[in-house]
C-alpha cells in the first residue's frame, strides 16, 4: 500500500469509529426494525379492522382490489393508516423522551434548591457560632 491509501483508510476508519456514525447506524437498524413492526400493525390488524367493511361492501378479498375505475383506494386508505400509526408511535415516544427529560431536570433542581439551602444552613449556624464566640469574647474582655 502506498503511504496515500495507508492515509485514506486511517481517515475512514477514524471516521468510522466516531460516535455519531455508530449512533447514526444504529438508529437506521432501529428505525428499519420498528417500521416493520409498524407495517405488520396496520397491514395485519388495523387495516383490516377498519377496511373490511369496506371490503365486504365492495365484496372483496384483498386491500389491493379495493378500488373504483383501476384507482387503488384501498391500497392509498392502507398508506394512510401506515403512516398517522407511525407518526402517532413516534409522537407517543418523543413525548414520553421528554416528560422524562422535565422530570429529570425537575430532580436536578430539587437537589440544587436542597444543596443551596443546606448551604444556607450552614451559614445561618456558622454566623450563630461567630455571633456567640463574639459574645464570649466580649464577655472576658468585660471581666477583665
Amino acid at each position: 500500500m502506498t503511504r496515500r491509501n495507508r492515509g485514506l483508510l486511517a481517515d475512514f476508519q477514524d471516521f468510522i469509529m466516531r460516535g455519531n456514525v455508530i449512533d447514526l447506524a444504529l438508529a437506521v437498524i432501529i428505525g428499519g426494525a420498528f417500521g416493520k413492526i409498524i407495517n405488520s400493525l396496520v397491514e395485519d390488524i388495523i387495516t383490516p379492522v377498519i377496511l373490511n367493511p369496506a371490503m365486504k361492501a365492495s365484496g372483496v378479498e384483498k386491500l389491493s382490489e379495493l378500488s373504483i375505475a383501476g384507482i387503488q383506494y384501498g391500497l392509498f386508505l392502507a398508506a394512510i393508516l401506515n403512516f398517522l400509526v407511525i407518526a402517532f408511535c413516534l409522537f407517543l415516544i418523543i413525548r414520553s423522551f421528554e416528560m422524562a427529560k422535565k422530570r429529570l431536570i425537575r430532580q436536578e433542581e430539587a437537589i440544587a434548591e436542597e444543596q443551596v439551602s443546606q448551604i444556607i444552613t450552614d451559614q445561618e449556624r456558622l454566623i450563630t457560632a461567630m455571633e456567640r464566640l463574639a459574645d464570649t469574647i466580649e464577655r472576658q474582655n468585660q471581666s477583665s
